[in-house]
């Protein structure tokens, strides 16, 4: 499916970059931008599937594209946004659980980007309503909560982990080279455990993970 995109990176390289990769994958990028207040402008006049914006970028070089995206969500809850950064920013990942459930959120590692099918793969999860979260910062708060997690066996932390990735249950059943009906065990009992509402929702399941995860 053809997605309208804009774009926000400071980098002239990266985001002419990022936008061949989205064009030659059949996406429409109607606003390629390089700071945050064009961002804001870009996507009110624009009001495209998908906003993909790296964090740190002008006027303050700080985190003034996560705190666009945020403002952008305020104003239209419903719109997804996918989040770039060049370091692991645990606060970051923290801060785009907190926008919501409305609508996608995505926060990738900007070396996941060289693997353009993984990269606009998330694109896509994000644009249809999914939770994607960079596998490796997955990893450091699986590491950071190892005691709530105690009472979870070996696979079942395997499980979690894809699942926190979002990745559904068939994808977690190919990964593992199971049974999809052993993933939903496995899901179920990891949820009892974590004492987690099961509500059926893929993105909804994922957002309260990394909401316990983090807590």
């Amino acid at each position: 499916m053809s997605l309208t995109v804009v774009l926000a990176e400071d980098s002239p390289l990266m985001r002419d970059g990022l936008v061949g990769v989205l064009t030659r994958f059949g996406h429409e990028v109607l606003a390629a931008v390089g700071d945050a207040d064009s961002l804001i402008g870009a996507v009110r006049e624009h009001r495209p599937d998908i906003v993909v914006t790296d964090v740190r970028m002008p006027p303050e070089h700080a985190d003034d594209g996560l705190r666009a995206a945020i403002t952008l969500r305020g104003e239209n809850p419903a719109l997804p946004v996918l989040v770039l950064s060049q370091y692991i920013e645990q606060s970051y990942a923290a801060h785009l659980i907190d926008l919501g459930s409305d609508s996608g959120v995505g926060y990738l590692l900007k070396d996941r980007v060289s693997a353009v099918t993984e990269f606009v793969d998330a694109v896509a999860q994000v644009a249809a309503g999914a939770t994607v979260v960079d596998p490796e910062v997955v990893r450091q708060l699986l590491n950071r909560r190892r005691d709530p997690l105690s009472r979870l066996t070996p696979r079942e932390r395997e499980v979690l982990s894809l699942m926190a990735e979002g990745r559904a249950n068939a994808a977690i059943a190919r990964e593992l080279y199971v049974t999809e009906a052993a993933v939903n065990k496995h899901v179920s009992s990891i949820l009892q455990k974590l004492e987690l509402h099961l509500d059926g929702q893929g993105h909804r399941r994922v957002l309260a993970v990394l909401a316990y995860l983090r807590s």
